[in-house]
């Protein structure tokens, strides 16, 4: 009698590891949202609670009374509204400078290719090799030798001046963008500068999406710079709260208050501009 072999179903075989493979990428989607977010209800919890009580209750433990009045604090003392107009002031300049200059620099690097283009994306890639700490010496010397410490023109030419990301960005745009777009225009009689400002400038609004959102959430967080170049006499959001922290301890209740403040402004702005980054890369333009 002849022993026949049986082999699985291979159709229940593939459906077994494909559920395996769902299961665990449910698990880490699960996980990956308890990491951003468990930080976010401490912080919450904490801006409600008093400063005995957050000192000797859990985390995760609820505010027995809720305390509003930090929120109150933290807004008035914590200068919150001069660092908030401080901060758009600073953003308004830097993310306008950042998206022409950026923008303009990406269109001739990509559409112009010589070998002065080569070293300069060279030149680009080698500035991001050093970290940024390595030079504030350097930056800072230059920036002092023309008076500009102590005033808020020294964070926005350093965030226009050394925002390489957003270049690659226009750059990684750029090339999905047809050049029957520029040579249709050029004989058109057209010169360049019309060309990159009324036909490519408009067709780049999912990667001007994209670059406004990386930089203001980086202005927004950064405590380094304004910290080194303005000090406490020009507060922005990220350094108004450090007032609350001193020598003999800080008042955690009061920054995690706010703290929630200043998340709302991002989390608005993020809402607002989301839906162009997914939008088309070039919607109306002419395929090859």
């Amino acid at each position: 009698m002849t022993n026949v072999k049986e082999y699985p179903d291979t159709a229940d075989h593939t459906k077994i590891v494909s559920g395996i493979f769902t299961f665990l990428k449910y698990v880490i989607l699960v996980v990956a949202c308890l990491i951003v977010l468990i930080p976010l209800v401490v912080v919450f919890l904490g801006s409600l609670k008093g400063n005995t009580e957050f000192l000797s209750s859990n985390v995760f433990a609820l505010p027995t009374k809720i305390e509003w009045s930090n929120y109150k604090t933290a807004f008035i003392e914590g200068q919150v509204l001069e660092g908030f107009k401080n901060t758009i002031i600073i953003l308004l300049f830097s993310c306008v400078g950042t998206i022409i200059t950026g923008s303009m620099t990406a269109y001739v690097l990509q559409r112009f290719k010589s070998s002065f283009g080569t070293v300069v994306k060279a030149a680009f890639l080698l500035a991001t090799l050093f970290p940024n700490i390595s030079m504030q010496v350097t930056v800072y010397r230059i920036v002092n030798s023309f008076g500009l410490v102590g005033s808020m023109a020294a964070p926005i030419i350093l965030y226009i001046g050394t925002d390489i990301i957003s270049i690659y960005i226009f750059i990684q745009f750029l090339n999905n963008i047809s050049y029957s777009l520029d040579e249709s225009a050029i004989i058109d009689g057209a010169n360049y500068f019309t060309v990159f400002f009324k036909i490519i400038f408009p067709l780049l609004k999912p990667a001007i999406a994209t670059v406004l959102i990386i930089k203001i959430v980086s202005i927004y967080n950064d405590f380094y710079t304004p910290q080194l170049y303005m000090g406490k006499t020009k507060p922005v959001i990220s350094t108004a709260l450090y007032n609350f922290i001193g020598p003999f301890g800080a008042k955690w209740e009061i920054i995690f208050a706010g703290i929630v403040i200043c998340i709302i402004p991002t989390l608005i702005i993020f809402i607002t501009l989301q839906k162009y980054i997914y939008a088309g890369l070039v919607n109306g333009s002419v395929k090859e």
